[in-house]
């Protein structure tokens, strides 16, 4: 009887969690797909801003949105389904330390890019792979990383060393 008992409780448990998810706007079904603008919309507390690679083929404006907060952080560009060339989410830390990034319950490819306090393009993980829930470490310290379209390193020409301009970094012109 007490077995019966407590695996009704742990199903309305359950059924309660998942109510006061759906309630709040905050529940996705694990793999459901969601436009950005639908993501934008969960999501209003992100703010967007201008951000500057500055690389050997000239000066690249992203907008970028960027993800401040530990729940912004943890949920980042999960279940997106599109990322245009122009845009990216900047992931900001207040002092320089190891970060570490996954792919778990991303639809699209990305670059993320591993920035120094002084805006300096420490590294490049190129062409994540969707899904993945392998460990992408920053291989150094950094205080920012910038998730950009898969590709969109190379086609900018971005490489270790450039520059990133954003008030983050102190250097935004």
């Amino acid at each position: 009887m007490s077995e019966v008992r407590q695996g009704r409780r742990a199903v309305v448990g359950a059924a309660l969690l998942v109510a006061a998810a759906a309630g709040s706007g905050a529940f996705f079904w694990a793999g459901q797909p969601v436009s950005v603008a639908e993501t934008a919309g969960a999501s209003k507390t992100v703010s967007e801003d201008r951000l500057e690679l500055v690389t050997s083929t000239g000066v690249h404006v992203l907008d970028v949105e960027v993800a401040a907060t530990p729940e912004q952080q943890a949920r980042g560009l999960m279940f997106r389904t599109e990322l245009a060339e122009n845009k990216g989410m900047l992931f900001p830390h207040p002092t320089p330390r190891e970060l570490t990034m996954w792919m778990r319950n991303t639809y699209i490819p990305l670059d993320m890019v591993f920035i120094r306090a002084d805006g300096t393009v420490h590294r490049i993980e190129a062409q994540t792979v969707p899904f993945s829930e392998r460990t992408i470490a920053s291989q150094g310290p950094v205080t920012a990383v910038l998730e950009i379209a898969g590709g969109g390193a190379a086609r900018l020409g971005l490489k270790p060393g450039d520059t990133v301009r954003h008030p983050h970094f102190g250097n935004a012109q």
